[in-house]
């Protein structure tokens, strides 16, 4: 028998009609009021019926075949496809989204004293705009084929002599692997030396994200403590590998002593164990000259660097870097090419292109500037606080529950950062991480007055 489906078009809409008869049987499958197995009419028939052209109907029947909504089962008729209806979702399916006490809402725009994203009314857009113009257009004109897994050459030839001049690291575009940002590298990294199963270890406090990535690759988390020299080394475990942040650490902002670092290079290579150094933040240090990364220093191959333009231009980007020692550039190229190719090539070569005219160290130079003073004026209002990289870190009174404020803030219109969920076991203190980035200068001190006011009523009394 043959289904009965009731179909009307519209030809005063300016939606084409066989849009609107695909869309009109699709929605009936998913709602479950065409059910599997169930037959339709042929083209001739629903044509007839609705007073369209046969070939109207037969571009929506083809949509719906390619979709695996309908089958042509020639003399049996077309009909719905077994599987075509999905299982209604759950109703207690929840969507929340991950990290909620670290990211407050996805895909909306920053505000004050949110972290980890660039300042937004500073950045080149009309330049940046007219680059990704040219990438795309440049990236629509290549020849069709499978682009290189390890990422566009122009872009890791870039790469490679900015971390020359910037991170002291020397390394050929042959080391150097695009990746999906941080998690990316981190992903690549895990996957190719096959540590899964392995006991990693990460400074305490720590990215959550970082040490719950280690988790899913099944590795046993080991925290080490953080002092004002950075990781303790001393205190490390019997590991495989080491995830570090030693240029500016993540969160406090400390870097890591030379000696430490010559302690973790000896620690790496009596074990035989690994080493990703994360440069979160390295080449945005606000006072001084950034310490070379640890990757220059290593002798023996064992450190992995990974890097990304999430600081530097744009989150949105997903782009990151990994440099690899020599030995293993071949190993990771084929990981790549099978687990992890670059991504999209159309950023690729606007960020090459960005680098190459010289747009990127400019733009690195003025932000530098502008979050220096930015800083400066939040400690101004502030009072007694720390600075950690582009953050300031208010430690909260005894009692306060940083989650809670950071959580009420945002009825308020600011997102600080709260502290605690950094540690891997108890928190040693509760606190308040403030990004600089993005601060207002007209609306700095009416901020912190109702995020000073926000945190005084939240101490018990």
């Amino acid at each position: 028998m043959t289904a009965p489906l009731q179909i009307s078009v519209d030809r005063a809409v300016t939606v084409p009609l066989t849009t609107q008869i695909h869309g009109a049987i699709r929605d009936a499958i998913r709602d479950g009021r065409l059910t599997g197995g169930a037959r339709l009419p042929s083209w001739r028939d629903l044509a007839a019926q609705l007073g369209v052209a046969r070939g109207t109907v037969r571009a929506a029947y083809e949509r719906l075949i390619d979709e695996q909504l309908i089958v042509g089962m020639g003399a049996a008729g077309t009909r719905v496809a077994a599987q075509a209806v999905a299982a209604a979702p759950d109703a207690g399916t929840s969507d929340t989204p991950p990290f909620a006490e670290l990211f407050h809402k996805f895909d909306s725009a920053p505000m004050p004293f949110q972290m980890g994203v660039p300042a937004q009314d500073a950045f080149p857009i009309t330049l940046w705009s007219r680059i990704m113009v040219r990438a795309a257009r440049a990236s629509a004109m290549v020849p069709v084929g499978y682009p290189d897994p390890r990422g566009l050459p122009e872009l890791r030839h870039e790469i490679a002599a900015y971390l020359a001049i910037a991170r002291g690291i020397r390394c050929t575009p042959a080391q150097i692997l695009i990746t999906g940002g941080f998690s990316g590298a981190l992903g690549l990294a895990l996957r190719t030396l096959r540590l899964e199963g392995g006991t990693a270890w990460m400074e305490d406090p720590g990215f959550p994200l970082t040490r719950t990535a280690l988790h899913l690759a099944g590795m046993k988390v080991a925290a080490v403590p953080v002092d004002a020299e950075g990781a303790d080394v001393s205190q490390a475990p019997v590991a495989a590998l080491a995830v570090v942040t030693p240029g500016q650490q993540a969160p406090l902002g400390v870097t890591m002593s030379l000696a430490r670092r010559l302690a973790l290079l000896d620690w790496a290579k009596t074990s035989n164990a690994w080493i990703i150094e994360d440069d979160y933040l390295s080449e945005l240090q606000l006072k001084g000259r950034a310490a070379p990364a640890l990757a220059a220093l290593d002798r023996e191959g064992r450190v992995l660097h990974a890097g990304t333009f999430a600081k530097t231009i744009s989150p949105t980007l997903r782009l990151g870097f990994l440099v690899v020692p020599p030995q293993l550039a071949s190993q990771f190229g084929t990981a790549a090419a099978c687990l992890a190719p670059a991504p999209n090539s159309v950023v690729q070569r606007a960020v090459a292109e960005f680098m190459t005219a010289g747009h990127y160290l400019r733009h690195l130079r003025r932000m530098k500037r502008l979050y220096a003073a930015r800083r400066d004026a939040l400690v101004n209002h502030m009072g007694e606080t720390a600075t950690a990289g582009l953050a300031v870190r208010l430690t909260l009174p005894h009692g306060a529950n940083d989650v809670d404020i950071a959580t009420r803030a945002l009825a308020l219109g600011l997102s600080p950062v709260p502290l605690s969920p950094w540690y891997a076991g108890q928190p040693q203190s509760h606190g308040l991480l403030l990004g600089v980035t993005n601060m207002v200068e007209r609306r700095i001190a009416s901020d912190c007055v109702k995020l000073l006011g926000l945190i005084e009523g939240a101490v018990p009394g």
